[in-house]
């Protein structure tokens, strides 16, 4: 079987039709919300809201690593607003349901760091769960999932203009970001695999690092752990769109950044054929690609 993984879907939702009608199996590594379209600042729930301009100084802000001055002004454009948690909330569950009709019910998804878990459990719950700490079998191979992104450590990046610890539940936009212990929690879960599947990279640094900002993005606490325990055959993500380097290899295991699924529209393939065989046997060529 060929298997077709996208991952940053970020709201292309013709492309992810097309692929979806093309595959046998389709996977999905998360964000599929268009929360910062960076490529046309108009698009996007910030930029449909709130208008080009705050979407570009969204940018700036977060292309200086100015992460905290960035939470405060996305609270601030928030907090304009008569109702925040029902502008967002309806806008984020039409994205939802627009990604559902088009989806296989086969489909395996799980959920990025820009993904707001209460609105996909609300829209396709109990139709297409998202898959986290949790392994599936699709033609004698084991494809294991890990959600969600994770919590920054700075101490500097959690506190307000006051010293004060922002109170998140308050915010109408809450992504899937997890701290340290339940990130590791949720890769411990997954046992041995032949895929391990994630939304954000392992922590190697040429993965992690994305051009254009010019710096590391966030990486998944355990992962690499358990690429050097059980060794699988592959190791899939996306989230970091413009990386240094779109794989490596590490050990008996090909880590791969299957691509920014918005902009590429191309899909990763997965041949469960050649999975299974190397899982057995050490690796002499690439298991998989475009």
């Amino acid at each position: 079987m060929r298997i077709s993984v996208v991952a940053d879907v970020h709201g292309n939702v013709e492309a992810l039709a097309r692929i979806a009608a093309e595959s046998e199996r389709l996977i999905i590594l998360g964000d599929l919300l268009d929360y910062v379209d960076y490529h046309e600042p108009e698009r996007g729930i910030l930029g449909e809201i709130f208008g080009a301009d705050a979407v570009m100084r969204f940018t700036a802000l977060r292309s200086r690593g100015a992460f905290g001055e960035l939470r405060r002004f996305n609270a601030a454009l928030w907090d304009s607003l008569d109702d925040p948690a029902g502008t967002l909330s309806g806008m984020v569950q039409q994205r939802y349901r627009a990604i559902l009709d088009v989806v296989p019910s086969d489909t395996l998804v799980t959920l990025g760091n820009v993904d707001v878990v209460d609105e996909w459990n609300r829209v396709a719950g109990d139709l297409l769960p998202y898959r986290d700490a949790e392994a599936v079998d699709i033609d004698g191979v084991r494809f294991g999932f890990v959600a969600g992104g994770v919590r920054r450590g700075a101490v500097s990046e959690a506190i307000d203009l006051h010293g004060r610890a922002p109170d998140l539940s308050r915010r109408p936009w809450r992504p899937f970001i997890r701290d340290v212990r339940e990130y590791r929690a949720a890769v411990e879960s997954v046992g041995a695999v032949d895929v391990l599947c994630s939304h954000i990279p392992p922590d190697i640094a040429m993965l992690r690092y994305d051009v254009v900002p010019a710096r590391p993005e966030m990486a998944g606490p355990g992962l690499l752990d358990a690429i050097d325990r059980f060794a699988p055959p592959l190791a899939l993500f996306g989230h970091v769109h413009q990386p240094l380097a779109a794989r490596a290899r590490r050990g008996r295991t090909e880590c791969i950044n299957i691509g920014h699924f918005q902009r590429a529209a191309t899909p990763f393939v997965v041949e469960t054929d050649r999975v299974r065989t190397a899982s057995g046997a050490v690796l002499a060529q690439p298991l998989a690609g475009r």
